[in-house]
C-alpha cells in the first residue's frame, strides 16, 4: 500500500476535528486507570500529562537528534543503511514504501546503542549516555501506563504487560524521524501524488509507543468508527501513548518456549508447550499440555482479544518552514514471547480472534509486508463450531 499524500493531495479524504483524550497521571490512580482503558478502547491514543520524565532528559536527546540530522549527507550515511537499524532516508522498510523523511532506528539494548553511537555522534559516549537516560525514563513511563491498563482491566497480575518491556531480552526500539520542509507543489500533479508523503498510513506492531515531537504539526490518526482522519496537535512538553497491535491482540504471555519453562513468578517448571497451530483449530501436541491456569503466578495470562484499538496513523509531508522531529520508544516483548488473548477476554460469545504467535513471528511479518498492510489479518482465526468448542 502506497503511503498517504499531504493534505493538498487529499481533497477527497475525510478529515474533522476531534479532541485526543488527555490523561493526567497525577490524579487518583483508579480514575487514571479508568480513563486510560476508555482511551485505549475508543481511540488507541492519548496524551499523558505529569508524566514524570524530566525536561532535561527530553531536550538532551532532542539536541542529539537535531545535531545528527544537521550533518552533511555523507556523514549521516556512515550510520546507515538501515537494515533494519541505522540511518535511512526516504525508503521506509525494504518493500518499496517511501516518505519525505529521514530517520535513525536503534535497538534499546545499551550495548547496541554504544556500538552504533560511533557512527552517529562526534561524541559517542555523550550520545550513548543521553539515549540510555531517555530510554530508561520513557520505559518507566510506558511500564506505569501498562500497569494502569492492567488495573483498569481488573487483571490480578498488574505487571503482566510491563514485565514484557522490562525483560532484559526485550526487543524494544528507539526511533528518530526527521521531516524537513517540503516545497509546495501543484496538488494535481503526479509528482505531488508520489512525493508529498511524510510517513504512510500504518499501525505500530509493538505493545505500545511513547511518542514525543517538537512543535511542528503533521501527525494524524484515523477514527475507527467513520474513517475520518484527525490531526494530533503537537505538544513538546508531553507524550502521546499509541496502542500497538500486540496489546490489541492479547495480554502477552510470559515467556513460553518449546522446552521446559520456569515461571518467573511462581518459579515452578512447566512441561513442554508445543502447539500445533491449525488455521481453524488449535490443538495442543504435548505429553502434558501446558495449562495457563495451573500457574499461580499467571505465566499463561494473555491480552485483550481486540478490545483495544491499535490506531492507524500517518505523518503528513512537512509544509512548515521548520523541520519536524519526533522521537518514538516502541515497547516490545522478547522475540520468543507468545502473544495470545487473556482468558477473561475469551468466551463463546466473544471467541478468540487470533491464533497465538510469537513476537518474533509477528515482527517478521511486519518487516516483510508493506507499511499499510493489516498484518493482523495473517493471524486471524476462522471461527467455526469446532473452534468455539475448544475455547469455551
Amino acid at each position: 500500500m502506497v503511503g498517504v499524500p499531504s493534505p493538498a493531495c487529499l481533497r477527497a479524504k475525510k478529515t474533522r476535528a476531534v479532541g485526543i483524550p488527555v490523561v493526567d497521571l497525577s490524579l487518583d490512580r483508579s480514575i487514571v486507570s479508568e480513563l486510560i482503558v476508555k482511551a485505549c478502547e475508543e481511540y488507541g491514543i492519548f496524551k499523558v500529562m505529569n508524566h514524570g520524565v524530566h525536561w532535561e532528559i527530553i531536550s538532551r536527546l532532542e539536541g542529539e537528534g537535531v545535531q545528527f540530522f544537521g550533518k552533511p549527507a555523507g556523514d549521516k550515511q556512515r550510520a546507515g543503511p538501515a537494515n533494519p537499524f541505522g540511518y535511512g532516508v526516504k525508503n521506509i522498510g525494504l518493500n518499496g514504501d517511501k516518505g519525505e523523511l529521514e530517520y535513525l532506528l536503534l535497538h534499546t539494548n545499551p550495548f547496541s546503542i554504544a556500538e552504533r553511537s560511533e557512527s552517529i555522534s562526534n561524541q559517542p559516549q555523550n550520545f550513548t549516555c543521553t539515549a540510555n537516560d531517555y530510554i530508561e525514563a520513557v520505559k518507566e513511563l510506558a511500564s506505569e501506563v501498562l500497569d494502569l491498563v492492567a488495573e483498569g482491566l481488573s487483571i490480578p497480575d498488574k505487571h503482566v504487560f510491563s514485565r514484557q518491556i522490562k525483560d532484559v531480552q526485550s526487543d524494544s526500539i528507539l526511533r528518530f524521524n526527521h521531516y524537513p520542509p517540503v516545497k509546495n507543489q501543484d496538488p494535481s500533479s503526479k509528482a505531488c501524488k508520489e512525493t508529498q508523503i511524510g510517513f504512510g498510513e500504518h499501525s505500530d506492531p509493538q505493545i505500545l509507543t511513547i511518542l514525543r515531537s517538537n512543535d511542528v504539526a503533521g501527525l494524524e490518526i484515523c477514527l475507527q468508527d467513520d474513517g475520518f482522519w484527525i490531526p494530533v496537535p503537537p505538544d513538546p512538553t508531553q507524550f502521546y501513548v499509541i496502542i500497538g497491535d500486540a496489546l490489541r491482540v492479547s495480554v502477552l504471555n510470559h515467556l513460553l518456549s518449546t522446552n521446559s519453562v520456569i515461571c518467573p513468578v511462581c518459579k515452578q517448571t512447566t512441561q513442554t508447550y508445543n502447539a500445533v497451530l491449525e488455521y481453524n483449530v488449535i490443538m495442543a501436541s504435548t505429553t502434558e499440555a501446558f495449562n495457563p491456569n495451573n500457574c499461580s503466578g499467571g505465566i499463561g495470562q494473555v491480552l485483550t482479544n481486540g478490545r483495544f484499538v491499535s490506531v492507524r496513523h500517518r505523518a503528513l509531508a512537512n509544509s512548515s518552514r521548520n523541520s519536524r522531529m519526533s522521537m518514538m520508544y516502541f515497547g516490545a516483548p522478547p522475540l520468543n514471547a507468545i502473544i495470545s488473548p487473556l482468558p477473561q477476554f475469551v468466551s463463546p460469545q466473544n471467541p478468540r480472534l487470533y491464533r497465538p504467535f510469537t513476537w518474533g513471528e509477528y515482527k517478521k511479518a511486519a518487516y516483510t509486508s508493506r507499511l499499510g498492510d493489516c498484518r493482523l489479518d495473517l493471524f486471524k482465526l476462522h471461527i467455526t463450531d469446532d473452534t468455539l468448542a475448544l475455547f469455551s
